[in-house]
């Protein structure tokens, strides 16, 4: 089938998933690939067009996981397309940590610009979401002087060795990979919904935040010894949480008492997701250091960490790699920030509204819907057993999104019991209509 068949946003199954074409590239996978990675279900891609996947049975979805957050712009966008096509056919890798390219520095200044805080910045370019926070980790330690880093219950940061000692997302992602990188303390995240001292926002007074200076700080990390506080704006993979007002700048003011750098993960939150260029927009905050990857080049693997200009006082030959900063990337990624700039920041915004409205009408109707939140493209929704408890229906979940994949609607999960959507930013009001109509059925068992 050509590319050109994806011509419509209406998903269509024509036979059932996994069809026998996609049978053969999941046996095959079976015995080569490695068992570690995750699968949700067996859908196997074979090309893409906007919010669009087609298998190789001829089955089409609509992708509402955007690759996980990763493609930005939508599937194969034709401008993201021609401009990796032309960089390929000049120059496609010559290390840029050893040479220069103009692309790079273009970048970097980009990012500069779009990135909170109006200081000067500098970045290091790397490949993966868990190589940028590896190289935040190295930073924060070589100019602190201190060893300690506080993360958080529920942190997905990647499963590198330093990245993975700031995750807490799920035992099996820590399982028999002991000693990591020591001195790293986990507090509990903002999750209001399910808060762990069963206390109720704002009356709480950010109880969370009282224990971090009361009890961590007293009893197990002297604050003179933690390095950074890193922090998911939205809890991605802990389940789509989003933190209440004013915790941030609370946040925000113990680092500043103690010389702590705050670290934003705005891996999966950056990049026009939340319909904001960068989620910690929201609540006006300046991190000493961004993480940034997935959706900066619609695809392509490319991350960065950007910090204050005044943080990088390391030397040549302290962190470097082979392929980040990949000239093919480069240009994905400046093509990628023009097109969040014209228009798709703002669609995120007014597509989000829309969704998470409509998401909050299912709420009423389902009485398995426990909880409806998000910012602009970067929604969630709770699946418990009882609404008054709270109790997680894990099994519901799963069972959720087996089925929207059988339909024709490509959704995950996160944290236990929660499911994700995360659709790429150039969805349409009409797109998350005939999506929701699939959902809600889904939801009836038809």
């Amino acid at each position: 089938m050509s590319y050109q068949k994806i011509s419509t946003n209406k998903p269509y199954i024509r036979v059932r998933p996994p069809g026998p074409n996609a049978r053969k590239v999941l046996q095959k996978d079976k015995r080569y690939i490695s068992p570690s990675y995750t699968r949700a279900y067996p859908l196997v891609a074979e090309r893409g067009k906007g919010i669009m996947i087609e298998d190789p049975d001829g089955n089409r979805y609509m992708d509402l996981n955007a690759g996980v957050a990763v493609c930005t712009t939508g599937h194969c966008h034709p401008e993201i397309v021609r401009v990796i096509k032309e960089q390929s056919e000049r120059l496609i890798h010559m290390i840029g940590t050893d040479f220069y390219y103009a692309l790079q520095s273009d970048v970097a200044e980009e990012l500069t610009k779009i990135t909170p805080g109006r200081f000067a910045k500098k970045v290091f370019l790397a490949n993966t979401g868990a190589e940028a926070v590896e190289a935040a980790i190295k930073l924060a330690r070589f100019i602190q002087r201190r060893p300690r880093m506080i993360a958080y219950i529920g942190a997905f940061h990647g499963r590198t060795m330093g990245a993975l000692a700031l995750t807490a997302s799920k035992a099996t992602q820590r399982r028999h990979f002991s000693p990591m990188l020591s001195d790293v303390t986990h507090i509990p995240y903002p999750y209001c919904y399910r808060c762990v001292f069963n206390l109720t926002h704002p009356k709480c007074d950010f109880a969370c935040l009282s224990y971090l200076e009361d009890i961590i700080f007293t009893k197990v990390a002297p604050p003179e010894d933690v390095a950074a506080v890193v922090i998911e704006p939205i809890q991605g993979e802990g389940g789509y949480v989003v933190p209440p007002d004013s915790y941030f700048q609370r946040l925000t003011k113990i680092c500043q008492k103690y010389g702590i750098l705050l670290i934003a993960d705005e891996i999966q939150t950056g990049m026009g997701r939340t319909g904001k260029m960068f989620a910690t927009e929201h609540w006006k905050v300046e991190p000493d250091i961004i993480c940034i990857a997935k959706g900066i080049a619609s695809g392509m693997p490319l991350s960065a960490m950007v910090s204050r200009a005044t943080l990088q006082k390391w030397p040549a030959g302290a962190h470097a790699n082979t392929f980040g900063g990949n000239p093919v990337c480069c240009i994905a990624a400046l093509k990628t920030i023009e097109l969040l700039k014209k228009s798709l920041v703002k669609n995120a915004r007014i597509t989000g509204e829309y969704l998470i409205n409509r998401l909050k009408k299912l709420q009423n109707k389902f009485h398995f819907i426990g909880d409806v939140r998000g910012k602009g493209l970067m929604v969630g929704i709770e699946i418990v057993k009882d609404r008054n408890t709270r109790a997680k229906d894990p099994e519901r979940r799963n069972k959720i999104v087996e089925h929207c994949f059988k339909k024709g609607i490509l959704v995950l999960g996160c944290g236990e019991n929660n499911i994700r959507f995360a659709p790429p930013l150039i969805i349409t009001k009409n797109d998350i209509d005939i999506a929701l109509e699939i959902f809600e059925n889904v939801l009836k068992g038809k």
